[in-house]
C-alpha cells in the first residue's frame, strides 16, 4: 500500500512540476502512437533481464510464499529513446512467473527522470507501463495491464520495477528487471 501511495504522490508531483495542459484523451493516444513509432524506428536497442519477483509479505500467508517462485528467469528485448527527462520504450519479455510457468509481457513504458548527485549519469524515474500479459492460469489469453513503474539508472543500465496491486494471497507483487541500452 505504501508503494501505491508513493506512486500516486509521485504522479501528482510530475503533473504539477511540468507545464501540464488540459488533458485530452485523443491527444494522449496520438502522442502514445507517435512515441511508439519513434521508439521502434529511431530508438536504442535494449535488453531486459528479469531479476526478482517479490511477493509482498503483508498480503501473503507464509505457506503461499514458500511455494512461489521469486527468481523470474527470462529475457526481453526492446527499443527506447529519451526526450529531455522523459524516457519512452517498447519491449517484449518472457519469464518464469510465480507459479513456475512462462509468462509473456509486451508493452510501452514511460518514465519521467530526475538527476541525482548533480550528475547526469545517475537518475531516478517514475512512470507507468501499458501492456498485454499472457499467463498460464488464463489459458494464455492476452490480458491488458497498466502498472506503475519506478527505476534507478546509471548511464545505460537501469533497474526498473513494476508493482502489481492485488488482494490477500493474489497480486501485490513487485517485479524487477535490468534494462541495458545499447
Amino acid at each position: 500500500m505504501k508503494i501505491l501511495k508513493l506512486f500516486i504522490i509521485t504522479t501528482i508531483f510530475i503533473l504539477l512540476s511540468n507545464n501540464v495542459q488540459a488533458f485530452s484523451l485523443g491527444q494522449w493516444f496520438s502522442n502514445l502512437k507517435e512515441n511508439i513509432i519513434h521508439a521502434f524506428k529511431c530508438g536504442n536497442t535494449d535488453a531486459y533481464v528479469p531479476v526478482r519477483t517479490w511477493h509482498n509479505r503483508l498480503f501473503y500467508d507464509k505457506e503461499k510464499i514458500k511455494k512461489y517462485n521469486e527468481e523470474p528467469w527470462g529475457f526481453g528485448i526492446g527499443r527506447s529513446f529519451t526526450d529531455g527527462r522523459e524516457w519512452h520504450g517498447i519491449y517484449a519479455m518472457a519469464f518464469k512467473d510465480s507459479n513456475f510457468y512462462t509468462e509473456t509481457f509486451i508493452g510501452y513504458g514511460y518514465q519521467y527522470n530526475w538527476s541525482l548527485f548533480d550528475s547526469d549519469h545517475w537518475k531516478i524515474g517514475a512512470g507507468y507501463t501499458l501492456g498485454l500479459t499472457q499467463r498460464h492460469e488464463y489459458s494464455y489469453v492476452p490480458i491488458p495491464v497498466p502498472l506503475p513503474v519506478g527505476s534507478i539508472s546509471y548511464k545505460n543500465l537501469s533497474l526498473q520495477a513494476a508493482y502489481v496491486p492485488g488482494v490477500k494471497n493474489n497480486g501485490n507483487v513487485l517485479f524487477a528487471w535490468l534494462r541495458i541500452s545499447f
